[in-house]
Order: structure tokens, then sequence, then C-alpha cells
């Protein structure tokens, strides 16, 4: 297996070089930053390692510039963890927490061959998805819900709130379904996918050499939208520029092609949706107030899956049924130990990141079932949960030590009757006991 490995830092790089040099079955090329790397990069990689935090181009820009060509797993600290969940929407699946074993190294590389391998050789199915885009109910969500709905009845422009991957663009969907706008289409554009140079065109349009590419005419996202709803995801990520021009658009009901010397008339209702911090970014001169106040009409604020614990196992038994059909695969299930895992978990990427770990899951497991180790979340930061009876072996076995095997004394101090202890040594099979 044919691996690159980014890393600025020359210790971590070489410690890396020089572990990972134990295990002849990988083929390591390291690269002191992503430019470097993106001048050798070829067909032959199976696989990118990447730490985030690096000069000139970190590594979410990295992955941007990858294209999706590679299977990546990134690296990051916890001052970093915001940059690694921005991953996710681009496709990462696996990213490790510093500090971290190089053991924990090694399985997450093994866990994305093994991935790769197994979507070969499974041709994916197209499923239906459930009809019903919210698979859980938490009292938060119905609060968000109950406000989207009332909002959705009028033709006010609704800015969504949240942090990424909390499903603002289903809620966005949900606003358009619920509105007497519900028969026209309902077009979404994020912002932050598309260069800044095409923005304006993808948004107006524009007419027949308009610009050296223009060929013919082609109508832009307002048009398309006529009548219906216009989702602009991402919308802090819209250059200055272009941000004049859709108050324009707002404030006239008109838009003008690029090229073109007349405006055309829209009707579409405006839904928004960003996890920046709008009113820093307008102190910082990189937001219009005076957009900031037209597109904020109805502020919606949706709250993040760690405050919604009721829908993490519905979205997670959905994501489950939905991707083993997927892939072919026979009806799998949760053990306890995983649905534990999954409720103990912070979800720092909301429901994407879920949706991506149970996705993986279900290829990885052999099975029926799907263990915790398989969600590999203790490398995200997730401590693993100790029964009461391992907690109480580590007691007995470190009091033993501090009392050189003294049953009696041991016993003394946890309360108990020295043939009580006696007992529980022997349950456990623990060494070190005084006869």
């Amino acid at each position: 297996m044919k691996i690159a490995i980014v890393e600025d830092d020359i210790n971590m790089r070489k410690s890396l070089e020089i572990a990972m040099g134990d295990h002849p079955e990988f083929e390591v090329l390291t690269f002191k930053n992503a430019r470097d790397a993106l001048k050798k990069l070829d067909e032959s990689f199976e696989l990118v390692i990447s730490d985030i935090n690096m000069p000139g181009m970190d590594g979410i820009e990295f992955v941007k510039e990858l294209g999706g060509r590679f299977e990546v797993i990134l690296i990051t600290g916890n001052a970093t963890l915001g940059r690694a969940i921005e991953s996710i929407q681009l496709g990462v699946k696996d990213f490790l927490l510093k500090p971290f074993e190089i053991e924990t190294l090694i399985k997450a590389i093994k866990r994305s061959d093994q991935v790769q391998k197994s979507v070969k050789s499974h041709p994916q199915k197209t499923p239906q998805k459930p009809q019903n885009a919210f698979l859980g109910h938490s009292e938060a969500l119905d609060k968000a819900l109950h406000v989207t709905q009332k909002a959705a009845a009028t033709d006010a422009s609704i800015l969504l709130l949240g942090e990424s991957g909390v499903g603002k663009e289903l809620f966005a969907r949900f606003v358009h379904e619920h509105s007497p706008r519900a028969a026209k289409p309902f077009v979404a554009i994020n912002m932050a996918a598309i260069p800044d140079n095409l923005i304006e065109s993808e948004l107006f349009g524009f007419e027949k050499g308009a610009f050296t590419d223009a060929t013919e005419a082609r109508a832009g996202q307002f048009e398309l939208a006529q009548g219906g709803t216009l989702f602009l995801d991402e919308i802090a990520e819209m250059p200055y520029g272009v941000q004049a021009k859709l108050l324009r658009a707002l404030q006239e009901r008109e838009i003008r092609r690029l090229g073109a010397s007349k405006s055309i008339k829209i009707d579409v209702r405006i839904v928004c949706a960003t996890n920046a911090d709008l009113p820093q970014k307008i102190q910082e001169g990189a937001f219009r107030e005076d957009l900031y106040y037209r597109l904020n009409t109805i502020p919606v604020v949706i709250p993040p899956l760690r405050e919604r614990r009721d829908e993490i196992l519905p979205i997670a038994e959905a994501t489950l049924q939905h991707h083993s059909a997927q892939y072919g695969f026979a009806p799998k299930q949760f053990s306890i130990e995983a649905q534990e895992s999954l409720l103990e978990y912070a979800w720092p990427g909301n429901i994407r990141e879920l949706i991506s770990v149970v996705e993986r899951a279900v290829i990885l497991s052999d099975g029926e079932q799907i263990n915790a180790e398989a969600l590999f979340l203790e490398s995200r930061g997730l401590r693993p949960k100790r029964s009461i009876a391992t907690m109480e072996q580590e007691l007995i076995e470190e009091l033993l030590r501090t009392c050189k095997g003294d049953t009696t004394e041991a016993a003394a101090m946890l309360g108990l009757s020295p043939e009580a202890l006696k007992n529980k040594i022997k349950l456990y099979n623990l060494q070190g006991a005084n006869p």
C-alpha cells in the first residue's frame, strides 16, 4: 500500500516514517508541505495522511485540491478540531486527535484499505431514501421546527444558523415544502463550493459572448428558482462585491445576466444559512451590514446534535439500513456497546459526522452486528467506558500493591472482610496477594 505523509513538523514526520517502516506492507513517502505533495501525487498512491495545521496551504485546502482522488486521514489537535470537522463535508472519513499511539494510526490505515477493497467488491445500489427527512425527534429539534414552520407560511427571508453538519439544507427544504411555493422549484447553491470568480455568473446567469468561454446564454440560479425558493448555503463565503448585487436583486426584485442590457423580473423566496458569526464578519468588513439585515428577517437557530441526543440512535439506525442496502449487505444491527458509544460521543461534526461514521462501520463490520470498535470513535476523543467490575478490579490491584500484598490491610481499607476480598481476588484472578 503506497502512502503519502504530509507533515511540516520534521520531528513528527520522521517519527511517523520510522514507525511505519516496521510495517513492510506500507510504502511510505513523506512531504514537508502540501504543495510539494501535489507535485508528486499520482494514481499509484492509495492513501494520504496529512496534518491540518501547516503553513502555506493547510490540510483543508489540501483536501480541496485533491478533489476526492484519494482516501485521506487527517491529523488534528483540539485547537484545529473544528477544521477537521469541515473535512467531513469534503469526503474525509477518518481523522485522528493528537496525541495518538502509532498503533491507532496503523489501525486507521488498515481500515481505510479494507474500506477501499470492500467498496470495489460490492457494486453500489441506489436504495430509496427515507421519505421523512427528519429521522428522529427531540425537544430541541421540535422547538426549532415549530419556529421554522411558522416562518415558512410567510414570504419573509429566513437565515438558518448553526454548526456545520446540523442539517441546515433539510431545514431549508422544510421551509419550502411548508410554504405556498411548495409546488415550484427548490434550488440550492453552496457559496463555499464555487470559485469566487464564478459565483456572479452562477447566480445571475450570462448572455452569449459575455466572457471568453460564454459560447451560449445560460440562466442563473435565480431564474431556475423562479416562483420557488433559492437556498444560499454558506452565505458568509459570498465575495463582498457580489453581496451588493444580491442586495439589489432582493430590493428591486430583478436581476441582470452578465452581458445583458435588460433586467429580468424575479419572484423568489430567499433562505440563507451559515455557521459563521456574521456580526463579527461585519465588524471585519467582510460582510455587508445592510445585506445582513435584509437576509435576517427571521433567524432560526438549529441546535447541534449533542443537544438532540434522542435523535442519535434513530438517525444511526436509518443510516445503517440505508447503507446496508446500498452496498448489498445483509441487514445489520448495533451492539449494546456500540449504541452506548454513539450516545456518549460529542459529535462535533453533528449529523454529517454521524452518517459518515455509520457508513464506514457498515462497510467494515463482517457479521450482522456492528460493535463499538467498528465505529472507531476513540481516535476522535471518545474515552472507552469502563465497567464497574473493571474499576473494582483496578482498585483492588492498586491497593494490593500499596499494601504489599497484605490482604487484611487491603480489606480494611476497602471496608470488606478478608474473606470477601479473597473471593474477589479469586474472581479477578489477581496476583500479588499474600496467603
